[in-house]
């Protein structure tokens, strides 16, 4: 990694004149206190010190050289007076000491004076702009030709004259100007300035030897190029000063490379590199044009020129200016993705790089356009949505300053096609934190699913879900309502039971958003997200409608196109509310409309009329139809229940007698077939027995383990045409009836008679119900 100081490669400087050095560091705490210095490089690699910041000169410069450091921006100059051809050599500007390897290798060349007559007068140009010289003369020669001509050794080539001449080197960039007889010079303007264009030129008046005549000597300087310095990964800014006679020309960036050519990067033409699509700006200025470079990479340090000209290219460019720029490889400057993928219908997060130190700047976003001018307009910033966005933006973005700490967060959902491009994060701060990132959109499902569009009624209820996949199960979920200003979130249930709260299950993976009692207020766009921490990794949105409250309506809400796993959810109205039903993802509800299906009124009919008697007996008939049908179902529904409670009752009814005999009374109950069962689970056998005087016998065997007692229960029951076959709570035990010895001998002979064949009909597992 090469050193992160920077300065000027070549400084070319004129005897007597003086040298200004601007170097430049990284801008920590420890460079800004660390020492300074100026050094020259000896033949064994030895750098001696001439100046340093803690205030140490050589006797050189004793007097004629100063250092200075400009903490806050990063820089310190060195600047050196009466420079000597001595002075010319290699030298060093760093940082620490001189064997430490924090420097920057600088050339210094010293021109001698060219010794010229002591009545020239020297004219200084820069390469590519204009210079003008002015000739004077007598009013003896006033009327007279006027022609300038170019030294070259002994010869004075004719460059131009008044007459019309122009010499073809000079064709269409030079030309004289004369103001009129009352003034005394004559003005020789030469254009688009080439290094060839220096050297002596000889002004003339008149034609003989009465003739004034003036030398001039012009010298054309290579542009010495601005020092730019970056940060890998930050932005920088080029400011192209090419005057304001260039104002309606097409105006160029160009990169010098190796082999000297100038590969156009932008120009006003529409013209861009491919190596910095999506991450350059152009900005047009009536004296000039401004650049903005950002996400700066290795390659892109080297020198550029930028310039005018009719076709937007460096050749033959009425103005150059040249910038170095210098990539620092030690940054401070974050890495961020520089590509973000979506889906169609999905979300998109960004997060945005800036100046820690500027937390209460203003945060802006903004899409990059490949127009031919180039521009990024503004969508959202730290107040909110860009009003003039709000008919393609609304309810989709929103920006965050969460993070924070040198971060915030802007989310993009409802994604379609047209939304790939490059995007920008900007500041009203440190114009280096500039950043861009690329937006892709790719093939693929949201990962959360909600309806699209949903409405509830005014004073409604509104349950909505939303269906997040098993990757998301430890990620915190979250309801929020979009405004121009971000999403705010909703309140939790426990703030409040008449406003919106939110619940989820994890089991099923679904958060469910309720609004109580839905108001005007509560219409618009809701956004469903999950966080990771403090970060944000997707969201989905649905619009709310609440619409006029109409008794016995139903309706039904379309859901997204991208959610293909949600059905489409019925809302049916129940006495005002409005109930969700989401279709595979949740049991459907049974519902009861209510008032006129058609939704409509009915006209009134007059009941005296023999309409309105015709009328009511049709009314009459509608009703008791339906009323018999119900009575029917009812009576049906009883004789089931009876049936079934009548099969597990344990009795014998025997005419209007009942008695219960315990089988403990027994010695033994093996006796009468009964069966042990010991260690088996609790069973109920029953066997029903008529005799042939119409007695009905039933018999329930219920032995748990833990007891070895058969009980059998003996009813006797006088049959009636009615009875009542539902319990509303469990049958007591019937205690036993004290009857007449005949009665109790009728029922016990009975059940002797046939407990031989009740006991063979048992059987070892319970009887189906």
């Amino acid at each position: 990694m090469k050193s992160p100081i920077f300065g000027p490669q070549d400084i070319n400087s004129v005897e007597g004149s003086s040298a200004s050095i601007k170097c430049y560091y990284p801008a920590t705490s420890v460079n800004r206190h660390t020492r300074k210095y100026w050094c020259r490089q000896g033949a064994k690699g030895r750098c001696t010190t001439l100046i340093s910041s803690e205030g140490y000169v050589s006797k050189d410069y004793e007097g004629r050289a100063n250092l200075t450091n400009f903490p806050e921006s990063g820089t310190f100059v060195v600047n050196i007076g009466h420079l000597t051809r001595n002075d010319s050599g290699y030298y060093k500007c760093g940082l620490g000491i001189s064997s430490r390897g924090l420097s920057f290798d600088v050339s210094l060349e010293v021109i001698p004076d060219p010794g010229l007559p002591q009545d020239a007068e020297v004219y200084t140009a820069d390469l590519g702009r204009t210079v003008t010289i002015d000739c004077p003369f007598n009013s003896g020669n006033s009327q007279k030709k006027k022609s300038v001509c170019k030294q070259t050794g002994q010869d004075c080539i004719p460059v131009i004259d008044s007459s019309g001449y122009v010499n073809p080197s000079y064709s269409n960039r030079a030309r004289l100007s004369i103001q009129g007889t009352n003034q005394l010079k004559f003005s020789f303007i030469i254009n688009k300035l080439q290094l060839s264009d220096g050297g002596t030129y000889v002004c003339q008046a008149g034609d003989d030897s009465s003739a004034d005549k003036s030398n001039v000597d012009l010298y054309v300087l290579k542009p010495e190029p601005e020092l730019v310095y970056g940060d890998l990964r930050s932005s920088v800014t080029f400011d192209c000063a090419l005057g304001s006679e260039v104002a309606n020309v097409a105006k160029f960036l160009c990169r010098v490379d190796s082999e000297e050519t100038c590969d156009v990067v932008i120009n006003t033409l529409g013209h861009r590199s491919q190596a910095f699509e999506g991450r350059i700006l152009f900005e047009d200025k009536n004296d000039g044009f401004r650049v903005h470079i950002t996400n700066l990479r290795k390659e892109d340090a080297g020198l550029y020129l930028c310039g005018a000209n009719s076709d937007g290219q460096p050749q033959e460019a009425l103005s150059i200016q040249a910038l170095q720029l210098f990539v620092n490889e030690e940054t401070l400057f974050p890495r961020s993705p520089s590509v973000v993928k979506g889906v169609v219908g999905g979300s998109v997060v960004v997060l945005c790089p800036y100046n820690p130190k500027e937390k209460n700047s203003l945060k802006y976003w903004c899409r990059w356009e490949e127009t031919q001018n180039g521009g990024c307009p503004l969508l959202v910033e730290s107040a909110g949505l860009v009003t003039k966005q709000y008919q393609q933006y609304g309810g989709r973005l929103a920006l965050y300053e969460e993070p924070g700490n040198g971060t915030y967060t802007v989310i993009l959902n409802q994604l379609t096609a047209q939304d790939a491009g490059f995007y920008w994060c900007l500041t009203n701060g440190d114009t280096r934190w500039r950043s861009t990132v690329e937006l892709k959109i790719v093939e693929g499902e949201p990962n959360l699913k909600v309806p699209k569009n949903v409405t509830v009624q005014l004073g409604g209820t509104l349950k909505l879900p939303c269906y997040s996949p098993c990757k998301y199960y430890s990620y915190k979920k979250f309801w929020c309502k979009w405004t121009n200003e971000g999403c705010r979130a909703l309140p939790s249930q426990d703030e409040g039971s008449s406003q919106a709260f939110v619940n989820c299950d994890q089991k099923n993976q679904v958060i469910n958003l309720t609004l109580n009692q839905a108001t005007k207020e509560d219409e618009g766009w809701y956004w469903c997200g999950v966080k990771e921490g403090l970060q944000y990794r997707e969201t989905v949105a649905v619009y709310v409608a609440v619409g006029e409250r109409v008794t016995g309506s139903e309706d039904v809400s379309p859901v997204s196109a991208a959610s293909a796993d949600v059905i489409q959810p019925r809302v049916r109205t129940i006495e005002g509310s409005v109930i969700q039903n989401p279709g595979i993802f949740a049991e459907d509800r049974a519902v009861k409309d209510t008032g006129d299906p058609a939704g409509g009124s009915r006209p009134s009919i007059d009941p005296d009329s023999s309409v309105g008697q015709g009328g009511s007996s049709t009314v009459l008939l509608a009703t008791l139809v339906p009323l018999a049908l119900v009575l029917a179902l009812g009576a049906l529904v009883v004789g089931v229940l009876r049936a079934r409670h009548r099969k597990n009752v344990d009795r014998i009814s025997v005419r209007s007698y009942r008695t219960d005999i315990s089988m403990s009374d027994f010695e033994n109950s093996r006796e009468f077939g009964a069966n042990d069962n010991m260690g088996a689970a609790p069973v109920t056998q029953e066997t029903s027995l008529r005799g042939k005087d119409g007695t009905s016998l039933t018999r329930r065997n219920a032995q748990p383990p833990e007891q070895r007692e058969l009980d059998l229960t003996l009813s006797l029951e006088f049959v009636a045409t009615t009875e009542n076959t539902t319990e509303t709570e469990e049958p007591k035990k019937a205690k036993r009836v004290r009857s007449s010895k005949e009665e109790a001998d009728m029922a016990y002979t009975a059940f002797l008679l046939q407990a031989n064949n009740m006991a063979a009909n048992v059987q070892d597992s319970p009887s189906k119900a």
